[in-house]
């Protein structure tokens, strides 16, 4: 199955350097879908370049706190945050709410094509 996912400039460029090979999303129905060996097309927001990758893991937490605790914080955001100012930063998009209703997908790839 294909899917498709938007990114900011920031991740969108970690992912195109090799740096960044977790995305971090709440485990909602859109991402209840996603299987291994599924195909994601991440389409950078500014400019509509897009990056191919396959799913090689999923790993599922109940909030962003605790994905960032138990994973490799390095492949899952860009480089210099920390677990609490990745958490911080994952508030702009998800409310703990919504974390907690849901729960978290980190989801792991690599680069195809």
């Amino acid at each position: 199955m294909k899917h498709e996912l938007r990114l900011h400039p920031d991740p969108f460029e970690s992912i195109a350097n090799g740096d960044k090979t977790i995305e971090c999303r709440v485990f909602d129905e859109k991402r209840q879908a996603i299987s291994l060996g599924d195909q994601i097309m991440f389409i950078n927001r500014e400019g509509g370049v897009t990056i191919h990758v396959r799913v090689i893991g999923l790993l599922h937490y109940q909030t962003f706190k605790d994905l960032f605790t138990y994973t490799d914080l390095d492949k899952s955001c860009s480089p210099g945050f920390t677990v609490e100012s990745a958490t911080d930063a994952m508030l702009q998009f998800y409310t703990l709410d919504d974390q907690l209703r849901h729960g978290v997908l980190g989801i792991e790839f690599v680069l195809v094509g």
